[in-house]
């Protein structure tokens, strides 16, 4: 997996940090807790600034680390981008990897 951000967590639950990829950079993000709108609603939404640029959902996999999965889309984008927000010894990281065609 490649590591594509940075985060920090704040008291509040949200997480502030950057996005950089060959094709954003992106150095004020929030992910901000919602109120829940369903068993399957997501639990956070992701700002660029003002512009909301996506949203998570709580994923808990055996044998893999707890954390949030992020779905990032903008109509720049020519498809959305699928990753996993982790904990790790200093602060969160957010994680992408291609999926794989089989």
């Amino acid at each position: 997996m490649t590591t594509i951000g940075v985060f920090q967590k704040t008291p509040d639950g949200s997480f502030h940090g950057a996005i950089r990829t060959l094709a954003l950079s992106l150095k004020a993000v929030d992910i901000r807790p919602i109120e829940a709108s369903g068993e399957h609603g997501p639990s956070h939404r992701v700002y660029a600034g003002s512009a909301e640029l996506g949203a998570t959902w709580p994923l808990t996999r055996a044998d893999k680390p707890d954390g949030l999965s992020v779905r990032l889309d903008d109509p720049s984008f020519a498809a959305p981008i699928n990753a996993l927000l982790v904990e790790t010894p200093d602060g969160h990281e957010l994680w992408w990897s291609r999926r794989s065609k089989t």
